[in-house]
């Protein structure tokens, strides 16, 4: 059984969720100076015509091979590297993190009142074996006024997240429905990622 893995994401409720489930990891960040540096906006770049599932399956193969290499350029420890990515998808209209404020407040809108799909995709290797999952959920918003909206911009929660919200702040409140991984809606969906652990050998 490995000792403790990567973690290649600098999300605090990923790594939140493997500590509930007893996972020890370390983070493994992404190079943002010196010789290398890796360019994370490139890498979720949608396609022409790319499907929301082919699209968060895909970064998150990317996202594994990019910390993989780190892993390998830095010298460090060989443990297995887990990552993970979460989009949001109205139809096949992809909702990524929003650019600022008014990029917020147009897919808060779009989701008002409306039943959109969180997709959170989770790949691991370990050593030549590499394992992947996607979780998919439904989350139904009730109808926002524009002032709620703008109050819930305000607050700074929208930034960083996938279809500008998240699901265990203030969002909670405007939430009506969801059917899927509460989890994986965070960002980590705790059973899919378990089962590729125990697949790796990793006894929970």
């Amino acid at each position: 059984m490995p000792e403790f893995l990567y973690l290649a994401s600098q999300s605090p409720r990923r790594s939140q969720l493997l500590q509930q489930i007893g996972v020890r990891h370390e983070i493994l960040v992404a190079n943002t100076d010196g010789d290398i540096q890796e360019d994370a906006e490139a890498i979720e770049v949608v396609l022409p015509g790319e499907a929301p599932r082919d699209y968060v399956q895909r970064v998150t193969g990317l996202k594994l091979d990019a910390a993989v290499a780190r892993l390998q350029r830095r010298g460090l420890p060989v443990a297995p590297v887990l990552t993970s990515d979460t989009t949001v998808a109205l139809g096949t209209e992809i909702l990524g993190k929003p650019a600022d404020a008014q990029d917020a407040k147009a897919m808060l809108r779009k989701i008002s009142g409306q039943t959109h799909e969180v997709l959170t995709a989770v790949a691991v290797q370990h050593g030549a074996q590499r394992l992947q999952t996607l979780s998919v959920s439904k989350v139904r918003f009730m109808p926002m006024t524009e002032a709620q909206i703008d109050a819930y911009v305000a607050s700074g929660e929208p930034f960083g997240k996938a279809g500008s919200y998240g699901v265990q702040g203030l969002a909670a409140a405007m939430i009506e429905h969801m059917d899927g991984s509460y989890s994986g809606i965070m960002g980590l969906p705790v059973f899919e990622t378990a089962q590729l652990l125990r697949q790796i050998g990793w006894k929970l």
